[in-house]
């Protein structure tokens, strides 16, 4: 199957920025019009979109809601969004205006029955982050790190029913250090359940590199950073994906 291409948007107040290893402290603005960000991708090809509302990541609800809402107006494919999502209500309302997918990080760990219950009220349509700093989850927008490791929390969701996993090398998220290919493949073959790599992606190679191993488990890519620097062609991109 081809791999799937997500270009992200992450959102911190109503603008379009990249965060360095999830530091909100250090964040790049790349626009203040995110529903434009998403035409651009649409217009490039892009049947799929990341979304992220960072400041909901740490206040626990959302936080860019009217961001959120004209990208949706905005973008006809399916869009994928997390960031503060712990709520039934949250993810019940997100579904009602359009998102195709409910991504839940910090409350699968605390609450692991929550998406459970979530998995099975919205079959194909939660995905659980599995972020890692060292091999260990790391939440509440990554300022956190548990003592949980990444396989452990990965197997918790085998046979609950999620439609993906998505994993995200903190250490390397918004620094183009190249994703950690490996690591991703490890988790990959190591659970029953689809795996989107996240963090570092520098260029084409790492396309390349994922695109090989789709059949391993991996279904898809998100990447922020480097299409907007310029240093990835979000249509060769897609067409490395696509004969994956």
């Amino acid at each position: 199957m081809s791999l799937i291409v997500f270009p992200a948007i992450d959102l911190k107040a109503g603008q379009v920025v990249r965060l360095s290893e999830g530091d909100m402290d250090r964040a790049t603005v790349y626009g203040e019009d995110p529903a434009a960000q998403a035409r651009l991708f649409a217009d490039q090809g892009a049947g799929f979109l990341h979304v992220v509302d960072l400041d909901g990541a740490f206040a626990g609800e959302s936080r860019n809601g009217e961001a959120v809402r004209a990208i949706l107006e905005a973008f006809d494919g399916h869009v994928q969004l997390g960031g503060g999502i712990r709520t039934r209500e949250s993810v019940e309302r997100w579904f009602d205006l359009g998102v195709s997918r409910v991504v839940i990080g910090t409350a699968a760990l605390e609450d692991p029955q929550f998406v459970r219950d979530m998995a099975r009220a919205f079959p194909g349509g939660i995905v659980v982050a599995v972020d890692a700093r060292d091999g260990f989850v790391a939440t509440k927008g990554w300022a956190d790190v548990s003592d949980v490791e990444v396989v452990d929390l990965a197997r918790r969701f085998e046979d609950a029913g999620v439609a993906a996993l998505l994993f995200t090398d903190v250490g390397r998220d918004g620094l183009l250090k190249g994703c950690n290919v490996p690591a991703t493949v490890d988790l990959a073959r190591a659970v029953d359940v689809p795996v989107i790599a996240s963090g570092g992606v520098a260029g084409i190679a790492d396309i390349h590199m994922l695109a090989l191993h789709a059949r391993d488990g991996i279904e898809g890519v998100i990447t922020g950073r480097a299409l907007y620097d310029g240093r990835l062609d979000l249509g060769a991109a897609l067409s490395v994906a696509a004969a994956a």
